[in-house]
């Protein structure tokens, strides 16, 4: 090192120092539930349900809670009413246009790096929150709720502003009229609504917050009944860094209505952008909702993703442990319930025969159940690989679903029933399941499954395999291995039907902040990225004038009232041919007509 150089160090550091970005400070009391050992103490409350469910007969107006690992009850809430979404639109609609609205992006930055100090932080306590309401396991959920939040944080801090910088366009084509200045902005809509799915409790409400927040915007958002408990956690946790940061927290708000007073909200004069991450069936329901008030509505709807392994990926496939790792983590993390999830691999036959030789072995292996309490270093025999469902309403279904299959020809290597787990009775756990040669025909390839069920289905080509890929209504995600850059991985690239894909990989589309959203049955409209932040804004186009003293006026022959002849048609005919001439000689005969009728 450099004399200079031993000399600037110093400074530089300390320079860094005092030009730290600003971050806020803030605690928040987690619940008993989210510490390690928490047990029930087994004596229910007297309202407590016999056995899970989310609605009690008794008590309607109640939303019930309990863990679907274990099947403990944690408590119960009040379902939004209308007048609470009215009292909630209103509070946030007040703070968004007298407060938020006219924050600077700085401002807003230090909201979202203090959230993002305060969730590196508390990594684990917000985890159990996750993990104890939706029955995932903690390695899921720190990279599904955790490492994707703080990618999205992270990524609209350092480059959120520039996506929204006010844009310079190119203006007229008209030879006439260049001389008027044309650029676009980006401003608040005012209070957007985002209705979001169970399967990532975390994630799934900041992410839209996060947006929210740092386009102006007010937000209310809509979680699911089926984890409300987490929500309020998670919402309470944001509204408190807000507070921190010396800013209201009605600025966001969390609801949680009963299905038939959804429409009360989705129509709501207030609401300026809905985000809706569901079902196609409820879909239908919150479009003709929304319509009534005419608010736009981005639908994002899951999928029924394939990887496309090629022969080419490997020179050899005597083992292809490596690829088999990316794969079981695309099929079972968080029990499958992830919409762009690997819902379907398809091979080519090289690579079907390694994989099923490879997968066989390991999908076997995989350990059921929850160790948020109980897992030590002392006895790493409580680990546990993957964890429960959200519930087992659906396993009926799956298990008809998986025997149908069978009896059409696929072959069942492991798995296909619940579970009944020795610890956890009441737990909602399926068995990791391996289906191998199954068809396009079958119910099962073309049904979105959002469980753990891992199914192969053998391709005998490049074409033949895009075909098995493009052959479910879906299109949200999907990915590709094969070699970089070669004609096949290309073309597979090109033809897969579907809003996203990954190249040797599955699902990264989303954690590079991709504009995300799929075609056909899995929706339409994006969220994530630029585009992302884009559309929450209101696109205001400006024209102005570029020069001084040139600006717009009517020439005589066309202003008002008109003349009584044949001139002013002349003119505006000679006017359109000379602002879009194609050579200087149209130019130049068009000009001197125009001239010549004014």
């Amino acid at each position: 090192m450099t004399i200079l150089g031993s000399f600037l160090l110093p400074i530089y550091f300390i320079s860094f120092l005092f030009t730290a970005p600003i971050v806020e400070k803030f605690s928040y009391r987690f619940p008993p539930e989210s510490r390690a050992g928490w047990k029930s103490n087994g004596k229910l409350p007297e309202y407590a349900p016999e056995k899970p469910c989310l609605r009690k007969a008794d008590s309607p107006e109640f939303i019930q809670c309990h863990c679907p690992a274990t099947g403990s009850y944690l408590g119960r809430f009040p379902a939004s009413t209308r007048n609470d979404i009215d009292t909630a639109l209103e509070k946030c609609n007040a703070v968004q246009q007298k407060e938020w609205a006219k924050t600077t992006f700085e401002q807003r930055r230090v909201v979202l790096r203090s959230l993002l100090s305060f969730l590196k932080e508390h990594q684990e306590e917000i985890v159990r929150l996750a993990c104890r309401d939706s029955g995932k396991t903690m390695i899921d959920a720190a990279l599904g709720e955790i490492l994707v939040t703080l990618e999205k944080l992270s990524w609209t801090i350092k480059h959120g502003e520039q996506a929204l910088q006010p844009s310079k366009r190119i203006g007229p084509a008209n030879l006439l009229i260049r001389y008027k200045r044309a650029e676009v902005v980006y401003e608040p809509l005012g209070v957007v609504l985002a209705i979001v799915s169970w399967n990532y409790p975390l994630h799934n409400l900041l992410n839209p917050i996060i947006s929210a927040l740092f386009t102006g915007n007010g937000i209310v958002i809509k979680c699911s009944e089926s984890v409300i408990w987490s929500s309020i956690h998670f919402a309470a946790i944001v509204r408190t860094c807000l507070v921190s940061c010396g800013y209201s927290p009605d600025i966001v708000q969390i609801v949680c209505p009963w299905p038939e007073d959804v429409d009360h909200l989705t129509s709501h004069s207030l609401i300026s952008h809905v985000t809706f991450i569901g079902s196609k069936p409820v879909a239908h329901k919150v479009l003709v909702a929304a319509a009534t008030s005419l608010t736009p509505v981005t639908v994002e709807l899951g999928g029924k993703d394939a990887a496309i392994i090629l022969d080419e990926y490997q020179s050899t496939w005597a083992a292809c442990d490596p690829l088999a790792s990316v794969l079981m983590r695309g099929s079972f993390q968080s029990a499958g319930q992830n919409c762009i999830g690997i819902e379907r691999i398809i091979a080519q036959p090289l690579a079907y025969d390694a994989l099923v030789k490879a997968l066989a072995i390991r999908v076997p292996t995989l350990r059921l159940g929850s160790n948020l309490d109980d897992f030590s270093e002392a006895n790493p025999e409580t680990q546990v690989d993957m964890g429960a469902m959200i519930n087992s309403t659906r396993f009926e279904v799956l298990e008809d679903l998986i025997s149908e299959a069978v009896s059409q020809g696929a072959k069942l290597v492991y798995g296909g029933k619940r579970y009944r787990h020795p610890k956890y009775p009441a737990g909602s756990y399926f068995e990791p399941t391996l289906l191998i040669d199954v068809l396009p025909s079958m119910k099962l390839a073309q049904t979105e499954l959002f469980a753990p069920i891992m199914v192969l289905m053998k391709a005998s080509s490049v074409t033949d395999a895009i075909a098995l890929a493009n052959e479910p209504k879906f299109g949200l995600g999907g990915a590709v291995f094969g070699q970089r850059g070669s004609e096949a991985t290309c073309k597979v690239v090109r033809e897969m039907k579907t809003g996203n894909i990954a190249v040797n990989d599955f699902a990264t589309f989303y954690v590079c902040q991709l504009p995300f959203g799929g075609v056909r049955d899995s929706g339409y409209g994006k969220f994530g990225g630029e585009e992302g932040l884009r559309a929450l804004c209101l696109t205001k186009s400006i024209c102005t004038d570029r020069y001084p003293g040139i600006s717009t006026t009517i020439p005589k022959i066309v202003d008002y009232p008109l003349p009584t002849s044949l001139k002013p048609w002349k003119f505006v005919e000679a006017m359109n041919v000379t602002a879009y001439a194609s050579n200087p000689w149209e130019f130049m005969k068009n000009l001197i007509k125009l001239v010549f009728n004014m």
